[in-house]
């Protein structure tokens, strides 16, 4: 995220608090109530934002952990693409002699 991004919704969330007090006080509820509830209702807001960041960190779904298993993909895929066909045979070979092999195709 740029800095101008995070000036951008610090803004938008100051002044979705102030359009929420300018509505409620249109509603018909006193300014010390109004206060309240659009104080409240930003709280909420943001214990909701924090609630999904929490849990994408705890379900390893953060944009930066995403991007590593990209990049670590990105350079098997090349790397697999750059072998010779006779690299390849070894691998496989590697790769067969490293597998165990299962009792009910004996």
């Amino acid at each position: 995220m740029r800095r101008i991004d995070a000036i951008l919704i610090t803004l938008g969330v100051f002044g979705a608090g102030g359009l929420a007090y300018v509505l409620l006080k249109v509603a018909g509820l006193e300014e010390v109530q109004a206060g309240i509830w659009s104080q409240v209702a930003l709280v909420v807001g943001l214990l909701g934002w924090v609630s999904t960041y929490v849990y994408r960190a705890l379900n390893q779904k953060m944009s930066y952990v995403q991007q590593l298993k990209d990049y670590e993909e990105a350079v098997i895929q090349q790397r697999y693409e750059e072998m010779t066909p006779e690299q390849l045979a070894e691998l496989q070979a590697e790769i067969d002699r490293d597998r165990p092999k299962n009792p009910e195709e004996s």
